[in-house]
């Protein structure tokens, strides 16, 4: 059942193919969950020669050596360390650092180009109308011709690209719960930014590959969508040789409308996720603002109870001094005797002065 594949789960150990869910990302987007997809190609097309735009972290690419490949051309303008490391434990792979499609003039011709590099208009274009005219019947491979990507550019940043090959960007990201971009979206970080605006001329994946291949004659080629994995396009010449024969082993997949419901369904999901993330975060925010406003306010009322307290202290002594005051037998009384004394001094001090007169 199943092909061999575990689904279901045995009776003695039912939960062993969810367990496995446990270690996959929340966010399934590699090209190595197509291994089924690639076989059909294989299996229908003599395939040695690979280039692949845009390297993940080089487990793709052995995918394939493993299928029969004998070399295959990663291309990666900014390659990390441990790229590098992963690509030169296979003799057969090759890293090639620079920028796409300006560099597939460099290479050889090959049987099978994955296209997964810049998710932009300008350089999906450039890249296909580049294989159309130097290597026609290849097959071509696509990632992200689907939502979001199918009719908006993304553009990793700094982007190489100006004037019309660039539209108005932003920061924030699309969402499948409404057509505007948004910083609960799909945000890169400084990483990347989207267009403004979706749809229209020269913007996306999907309405550069059709442009291309518009210009090259539609009715000569063969395009399908496998609606799964952000989108999985595959492109070939209709008299290319095992062009029918790859088409058709991927019907199921092309046509199947329970794989695109559920490929909506996952990108619904996780879109809501992270909306969820971004509230989850300005709740946060909000509560850290809140806190801090609390403390200020506990310190003033902290300071208006010591000026209360001495305000107090001083109307205690205001008090007690007016009443003072008030009590005449609370005072002392003046001492006449001296006044006495000195008025009599002063008396007899006149008396002499008169009579010497």
């Amino acid at each position: 059942m199943n092909h061999g594949v575990d689904v279901v789960g045995s009776r003695e150990d039912p939960n062993a193919p969810i367990r496995a869910a446990r270690t996959l990302p929340v966010l399934l987007h590699s090209l190595s969950l197509l291994r089924e997809q690639f076989e059909i190609i294989f299996a229908n097309r003599k395939i040695k020669k690979v280039i692949e735009v845009g390297v993940e972290s080089g487990q793709v690419s052995s995918i394939y050596t493993d299928l029969g490949a004998d070399e295959v051309h990663c291309i990666d303008p900014y390659p990390s360390d441990k790229l590098r490391e992963t690509l030169a434990e296979n003799p057969k792979l090759h890293l090639v650092e620079g920028h796409s499609p300006a560099v597939l003039a460099e290479l050889p011709v090959a049987d099978l180009y994955v296209i997964d590099g810049d998710h932009n208009y300008a350089v999906v274009h450039g890249e296909v109308s580049w294989i159309i005219a130097n290597a026609p019947d290849a097959v071509v491979v696509f990632n992200d011709v689907l939502w979001p990507c199918a009719r908006r550019d993304m553009y990793y940043e700094p982007s190489p690209l100006t004037g019309e090959d660039k539209h108005e960007s932003s920061p924030d990201g699309p969402t499948v719960w409404h057509d505007e971009l948004t910083p609960a979206g799909v945000v890169g970080l400084g990483a990347f930014t989207w267009a403004v605006e979706a749809g229209g001329e020269r913007n996306g994946v999907l309405t550069a590959i059709e442009d291309a291949v518009a210009a090259a004659g539609a009715d000569e080629w063969y395009l399908e969508v496998v609606p799964a994995v952000y989108g999985f396009g595959i492109l070939v010449r209709k008299t290319a040789p095992g062009a029918k024969k790859i088409m058709d082993g991927l019907k199921p997949y092309t046509h199947s409308k329970l794989i695109a419901t559920l490929e909506a369904n996952r990108i619904s999901l996780y879109t809501r996720v992270l909306q969820m993330q971004y509230e989850a975060v300005a709740h946060a925010n909000d509560a850290d603002r809140l806190a801090e406003t609390i403390s200020a306010q506990r310190h003033e009322i902290e300071r208006l109870r010591a000026e209360l307290d001495r305000r107090g202290h001083e109307v205690h002594e205001l008090r007690r001094t007016n009443e003072e005051l008030r009590d005449p037998l609370s005072v002392e009384p003046p001492d006449l005797s001296a006044a006495a004394h000195n008025l009599k001094r002063a008396a007899g001090q006149v008396l002499r002065h008169a009579r010497r007169g």
